[in-house]
This record gives C-alpha cells, sequence and structure tokens, in this order.
C-alpha cells in the first residue's frame, strides 16, 4: 500500500510539474528531466575531480587545453540571479580554487573562466587553462581549431591525481545526490 501511495504522489507531483527535490528547489519538473546533467548523462564519471562545497569538478572530456575543468553546480539552477548572494560568492570562491590550482598544475599564461549555458542550460563554469605554449592565445578556445584529445586512463588517472593534490582533495569518490 505505502507503494501505491508513494506512486500517487510522484503521479501528482509530476503533473503538477513540481520539483520532487523539495519545496526550497523550485525548479518545473520538466527542466530536471531535460537537463542532461540531471540526468547524469554529463559530465562523465570517471573525469570527477571532487567535490568543492556547491559545485562538483570534472576534467573535461577534450584535454587539447591541458587542464580544461568543468565546474558543476550540484542544484539545477540556470541563471546566477537564482542563487543567493551568499551562494554567488561561494562559488565565485570555487571558481579561483580551480583556477589557482590549474595555475600551479600546468605551465599557465592566462585562465579562462566562462559561464554560458546556451547548450547546457544549467550553471557550470569551464576554467581553461591557457598554456604559455597556447596556439591561439588570443582567441576563445571554442574558435580554435583543433582534433579533440581523450586522455587514455593511465593519463586521465594521474592528471586527476595531479589536480585533486593542488586542491587539497584527499578522496575523490562521487556521491550523487
Amino acid at each position: 500500500m505505502d507503494s501505491l501511495i508513494a506512486a500517487l504522489h510522484l503521479t501528482c507531483a509530476t503533473a503538477e510539474k513540481k520539483c520532487l527535490r523539495g519545496p526550497s528547489c523550485g525548479v518545473l519538473m520538466s527542466e530536471h528531466l531535460s537537463c542532461k546533467i540531471c540526468k547524469k548523462a554529463w559530465p562523465a564519471k570517471d573525469h570527477f575531480i571532487g567535490d568543492l562545497g556547491l559545485a562538483r569538478a570534472y576534467l573535461f572530456e577534450d584535454q587539447f587545453f591541458a587542464g580544461w575543468t568543468v565546474l558543476i553546480l550540484k542544484n539545477h539552477r540556470t541563471e546566477l540571479f537564482q542563487l543567493t548572494q551568499e551562494e554567488r560568492g561561494a562559488l565565485m570562491e570555487e571558481v579561483s580554487r580551480v583556477g589557482e590550482a590549474l595555475t600551479k598544475t600546468f605551465d599557465v599564461g592566462k585562465i579562462n573562466s566562462e559561464l554560458l549555458g546556451n547548450q547546457v542550460p544549467h550553471i557550470h563554469w569551464h576554467v581553461i587553462p591557457r598554456l604559455k605554449s597556447d596556439p591561439a592565445p588570443l582567441s576563445p578556445v571554442w574558435c580554435v581549431p583543433h582534433e579533440s584529445i581523450s586522455l587514455a586512463a593511465p593519463l586521465l588517472s594521474e592528471r586527476l591525481h595531479l589536480l585533486r593534490s593542488a586542491l587539497g582533495i584527499r578522496s575523490a569518490s562521487l556521491e550523487l545526490s
């Protein structure tokens, strides 16, 4: 009987388009269902660097720009103004922390930090080290023609370890909520 009641509540919540994460979420159920981050379809779980607080850090799949990291906000939001002032400040600290770790790890000339969301409408920051050897330092990464570089398992593991060390992350088990 309990499972029937739970199923009815689920049906009602979905019909009313309320998020099942609770009343504090404030996001329509349809947004969660269509978001590839909320559906756990991206980023790749084996690229997980660590939990930073409000966001989780992942190594971007294409490592042409060595160290390219993506910070994914844990809660589904699409715009910075949907966060509290405290959350925005904390998130910027996390972006800065990753930028500093990348600078310590790679031969960085400049860090690019970008929040777009046109293709994936969920707050996520691209933190991109532009190395001193960058082939096109004045161009946005999106405009630099290149062959995508996927890291083989040993190199991926090594790069994740380097970044975790620079960030002071001891354990990096991915607990999805």
